[in-house]
């Protein structure tokens, strides 16, 4: 009786734990379903979907013009980018090309964005792991990068900024100092985080050999983005296909060696010291606008245009009320395609002139607008978490036939059960955290 008692006692037994989705690191999105010895982790199982949005579904019963602010969701914290995969994969379906101007304006905002995302990830990351001086700092650095989108764009977060044919308005007059303070800021507070984290002991303890994922394994999962190339593998949509003015300036790509925790950190840190070597080039580099060619010419109130226009077509500029500043119509050659049968006319005509007014109308009319030709496409940009790409199926009609999301936080989710077995549970947010998982691009 002893020895069965005592054999009862030795035999080894596991804890079945739930980590979320009700779980704060978990975002309310992700639930991790444990099996524990004590600490350590025997198993696990990740299961997704609590946040689906129907974004492919949804984008079939949307105009092509629609779908834009539907973009801006997916990857809330970088929503330029994904504008920008989006409105190309309609471009290349059309053939249409864009003004230098507009390709350099979206490098320079597409770059601030993967900055804010960069940011934000890290800042978690590191405040998982009690360094939540960093998280303050990361966030002060993030509100800079946000008041060049705010001003630019008119909103911070969900912009809906990039437009098919171009983009929606021309940076604001003082937009080189804006952006020289946002980078210098930057900097500062990378410089200062790099003091406070990069060779921290504890940080260091933290992370160094955590969740280590090999190159094989990697490219196995379908990793991009910066977990591939923490893992030491070199690819960047940017470098392998560059697409918009990427191939005219001059930066690296980082790469990782041991495919851990820290060097998802640290090839995320050194990303974002390039991202700013892009934007201060780009801004130097990017052909004058209307807004450095000063007109002169008199700027009509509107009820005197609305009069004149009873007459004749008023040849003044019209003066547009505040939430349409950048989108003037001597600004569009520079902003948007100069093919009228895919941009919105400017205000200017729509207000005053019958054709410009018709336009309008045609262009927001079910079963007119942007109607590319019948056919499939793909493209991909390089999203801050790594390949982010639109298959579209055109039917000729004026919505997509199909739509369909390649999102790269789908591939890296994946290998999470692999990443956390055999480590130990206060591992497992700081690990969730270095994949930067973003529910509204994994829950698609």
């Amino acid at each position: 009786m002893a020895e069965k008692i005592k054999k009862r006692r030795t035999k080894k037994e596991s804890l079945l734990l739930n980590m979320g989705p009700s779980h704060p690191a978990m975002h309310g999105t992700i639930r991790i379903m444990l099996e524990l010895d004590g600490e350590k982790v025997l198993n696990s199982e990740v299961e997704i979907g609590y946040l689906h949005r129907g974004f492919e579904k949804t984008c079939e019963n949307k105009t092509y013009f629609q779908v834009l602010p539907y973009t801006d969701r997916l990857n809330y914290v970088s929503p330029l980018i994904n504008n920008t995969g989006y409105v190309m994969t309609i471009e290349k379906m059309l053939g249409i090309e864009i003004p230098e101007r507009a390709k350099y304006i979206r490098t320079i905002m597409c770059e601030i964005s993967r900055i804010c995302d960069h940011l934000t990830c890290l800042a978690a990351m590191a405040m998982e792991t009690g360094a939540f001086t960093v998280f303050l700092y990361m966030i002060k650095a993030r509100e800079f990068l946000w008041d060049v989108l705010e001003q630019t764009t008119g909103a911070r977060m969900t912009t809906s900024y990039i437009r098919i044919g171009g983009i929606k308005s021309d940076f604001p007059e003082n937009y080189k100092q804006l952006i020289g303070k946002a980078v210098e800021e930057t900097r500062k507070v990378l410089k200062d985080c790099h003091g406070l984290l990069t060779k921290n002991k504890i940080f260091l303890n933290r992370t160094r050999g955590v969740a280590v994922v090999s190159k094989e394994d990697a490219i196995s999962y379908g990793f991009t983005g910066p977990c591939l190339r923490a893992s030491g593998v070199y690819y960047d949509v940017r470098k392998a296909h560059p697409y918009l003015v990427y191939d005219q300036l001059d930066f690296e790509i980082p790469l990782g060696e041991n495919g851990d925790n820290y060097d998802r950190y640290f090839v995320r840190m050194l990303e974002m010291e390039q991202s700013l070597r892009i934007i201060e080039q780009a801004v130097e580099k990017m052909p004058r606008g209307a807004i450095e060619i000063k007109n002169i010419e008199e700027i009509l109130e509107p009820y005197k245009a609305i009069q004149s226009a009873r007459v004749k077509r008023p040849t003044q500029n019209i003066k547009l009320s505040p939430n349409l500043e950048g989108t003037e119509k001597e600004k569009y050659p520079y902003i948007l395609t100069d093919d009228k049968k895919y941009i919105i006319p400017p205000k200017e005509d729509t207000y005053t002139t019958i054709t410009g007014l018709i336009s309008h109308f045609k262009f927001f009319m079910k079963n007119h607008g942007i109607r590319p030709p019948k056919g499939e496409v793909y493209f991909s940009v390089e999203g801050a978490n790594g390949e982010l790409g639109f298959y579209i199926i055109s039917d000729g009609t004026d919505k997509p036939y199909r739509l369909h999301l390649r999102a790269p936080c789908f591939h890296i989710m994946s290998a999470l059960e692999m990443m956390i077995k055999g480590g130990y549970v206060a591992d497992i947010i700081p690990t969730f955290g270095s994949i930067n998982m973003i529910g509204g691009e994994l829950d698609r």
